[in-house]
């Protein structure tokens, strides 16, 4: 067991972090490469350590890992997933030994991956999308959108760009199950979690550099989890023990990282188990 009591939230930042820190750096590789949730599944089932870096994408292509995509297509994809997903081995070695049967789980991980490498869709997911659910009718559009991003950017971008962007940070949140599927106006949901999903991202955090704290940050708000909500699921999740006494909170893990919590409470196997 390890436990925190302390009179605030539990915080992200800790002496030993194993994955690093979530990235900080704008780009705009969402332009390419949305939630991509069926592409990320085939990935985790598909890719494996034994095959060298330089030759997965000719692999990728040849067995039809995504079907009848160019080879360009599949490049970019493996490119992406490199900074979704390699950049973080502990993570991608549970994702290919689970790679999860339940589509909410899979959209949880997607989402909450893209949001760790992409820090405007991390905003535009925690803290816009968040924001305008306070409205009577919580709703976005392009067009709210494109203001938004001008906003962020400082209007450094062409005109069309930054319609692209809107265009592709809303599509992101659609597969991501924050807003309805349709054209034009969108409405405002929040998407079913997962206790698997919600275990998995929590043991992430642990080990990683955020913005925020374990219990209050981009990541959990952008589903709606948060404060008593988010405190009711605790109580309950599988793998974590939860308590509050008045602002004391005692956060206690039962499992040291993510791949063991992945072995005990998933039932997965490693060879190199303990």
């Amino acid at each position: 067991m390890f436990t925190q009591s302390l009179p605030t939230i539990f915080s992200s930042t800790m002496d030993a972090v194993s994955h690093g820190a979530e990235v900080s750096q704008f780009h705009a590789r969402t332009l390419r490469t949305s939630l991509v949730v069926e592409e990320s599944r085939i990935y985790w089932a598909r890719s494996q350590d034994n095959i060298p870096r330089e030759n997965r994408a000719i692999v990728a292509f040849e067995e039809r890992w995504f079907g009848g995509k160019s080879m360009a297509r599949v490049q970019t994809l493996l490119t992406e997933f490199g900074h979704r997903f390699d950049a973080y081995p502990m993570a991608l070695e549970v994702l290919r030994q689970w790679c999860p049967s339940d589509l909410a789980t899979r959209q949880n991980i997607c989402h909450w991956h893209l949001q760790l490498i992409d820090p405007l869709y991390r905003d535009f997911a925690g803290t816009f999308l968040e924001q305008r659910r306070s409205q009577l009718h919580p709703s976005v559009d392009r067009d709210v959108t494109v203001r938004w991003v001008k906003q962020k950017l400082d209007d450094k971008w062409a005109a069309v760009t930054t319609i692209r962007m809107a265009t592709s940070l809303i599509t992101a949140a659609t597969s991501a199950g924050l807003c309805s599927d349709n054209q034009g106006t969108r409405t405002l949901k929040y998407p079913r979690v997962s206790d698997e999903a919600l275990a998995y991202w929590l043991y992430f955090l642990k080990d990683l550099k955020f913005e925020g704290t374990l219990l209050t940050n981009s990541y959990l708000a952008s589903v709606g989890l948060s404060e008593d909500f988010l405190e009711q699921r605790l109580l309950r999740l599988p793998g974590i023990s939860f308590s509050r006494m008045g602002d004391l909170l005692e956060f206690t893990w039962h499992h040291p990282n993510l791949k063991i919590w992945a072995i005990k409470e998933l039932e997965l196997t490693w060879e190199d188990a303990p």
